[in-house]
């Protein structure tokens, strides 16, 4: 029985990896670039969001 449960398990997080994998690549192919006009680079939330981003990255 415990077998089986691992076995769901594994196949379960198979799918989730090919799923998630497949949504991130229509996602980012469709997306639009932002326009040079626009000032979403110097933004200073943006900024901070990315430096949280790194630092959880970095931490786990």
């Amino acid at each position: 029985m415990e077998a089986m449960k691992m076995k769901m398990f594994v196949v379960a997080v198979m799918v989730m990896m090919v799923t998630i994998s497949a949504v991130k690549g229509v996602g980012a192919a469709d997306a639009p670039a932002p326009a040079p006009a626009s000032e979403a680079a110097i933004f200073v939330p943006t900024f901070f969001a990315s430096f949280l981003a790194l630092a959880f990255a970095l931490i786990f």
